[in-house]
């Protein structure tokens, strides 16, 4: 019996080779928004994974959308070559779909590195960051700038911007980040939403801004290519977004011509509370398919091959995407094809791999 986990999955136009996914993963190494050689090895290196889909990590669509000044972006047409360059090469070397994921930090926006403590960045390099309402992330952090109507129709226009230039380089697939705490997310939350105009305080007002900005990405990327919707499917945090105004989201998201829900959670305060294990998201992304009727994508410290092929072959999801996973082994498609005896396609020098492997050489397009 063929795994479902490397049956082909199709969304609009596009035919994915099999559902495993990799996750977007912020690098924090470009310079100003554009990609270097860095992302050229990481992107490189997954394009001959195996993986069906290959998702560039979270892209600012302006410049103070980014997390860091070190994060890359997709508004300038020095990112936009950077970005041309290094897909071109990853197309020669492996057959893997890709994607990006276009993003506004908002109010957790104008920070460091992680692994230089995360916190907000000072001096030249810093900016004010926005958000719905002037509520900063952390007491010590600056208060963000409330978006004003001007603000809103800025930043929809750069989600529409940024998606003309990915329409140009021929991504596959676009993914808006309404996750993590980051602004679309904020818009969606009460806990970060004080707003008393259209666009705060009903669930139909909170959720306004993300499907303007859903429609104005998806009137930009060609038809028969699919605009899917990173979602935190609760804060776990009491009072806040949870999983039934989730699926109401994804109802009116799948409505507009949403694709797919990738399935996260949390990110928007400290002070959550997660409950976490392996596979510990399945259950948002099961509960958004089945009551919104809508292809998810469940990620969530999956990294087996089993059950990555139980999760799909019991419906809990349509594609399993991971990112740690794949940073520790960038081979682990290669392993799952041999443990559930499936057949891929690599490059011609590494089709032979293992004695147990069973893949195709790809032909360079």
């Amino acid at each position: 019996m063929t795994a479902h986990l490397f049956t082909p999955f199709r969304m609009n136009g596009v035919t994915f080779s099999n559902r495993i996914v990799v996750a977007p993963m912020c690098q924090y190494s470009a310079h100003e928004g554009t990609p270097g050689d860095w992302h050229l090895m990481h992107l490189g290196r997954y394009a001959v994974s195996g993986a069906g889909l290959v998702i560039v990590e979270a892209t600012g669509v302006e410049p103070e959308g980014r997390i860091t000044p070190l994060c890359t972006g997709l508004y300038s047409d020095e990112n936009e070559a950077a970005f041309a360059r290094i897909l071109a090469f990853c197309r020669t070397v492996g057959p893997a779909k890709f994607g990006i994921q276009l993003s506004h930090a908002g109010r957790k926006g104008s920070t460091i590195a992680p692994w230089d403590g995360g916190g907000p960045v000072e001096g030249a390099d810093a900016w004010r960051p926005d958000a719905p309402s002037p509520i900063p992330y952390l007491e010590s952090w600056e208060t963000p700038t409330a978006l004003d109507e001007e603000g809103m129709a800025r930043v929809k226009g750069a989600f529409a911007a940024s998606t003309e230039r990915a329409t140009r380089l021929g991504f596959d697939y676009v993914e808006l980040h309404a996750a993590h705490g980051y602004l679309l997310h904020q818009f969606l939350s009460p806990l970060t939403n004080r707003r008393d105009d259209v666009y705060g305080g009903s669930l139909e007002a909170r959720m306004r801004f993300i499907l303007e900005c859903f429609d104005a990405v998806r009137a930009a990327f060609p038809e028969d290519k699919p605009v899917a919707v990173r979602l935190s499917a609760t804060d776990w945090v009491p009072g806040g977004w949870d999983l039934p105004q989730s699926v109401t989201l994804a109802k009116a998201l799948k409505a507009r011509g949403c694709a797919a829900i990738h399935v996260t959670s949390g990110g928007l305060r400290q002070d959550q509370k997660i409950e976490t294990g392996p596979g510990y998201q399945l259950g948002f992304a099961e509960t958004i398919r089945q009551e919104a009727g809508i292809a998810t994508i469940a990620v969530g410290q999956i990294t087996e091959p089993i059950q990555a092929e139980t999760l799909v072959r019991t419906g809990q999801a349509d594609m399993v995407a991971m990112a740690r996973a794949m940073l520790w082994d960038p081979h682990w498609v290669w392993k799952a094809a041999v443990a559930l005896d499936a057949e891929i396609t690599l490059p011609a020098p590494y089709a032979r791999a293992h004695p147990a492997l069973r893949a195709k050489p790809f032909v360079k397009r």
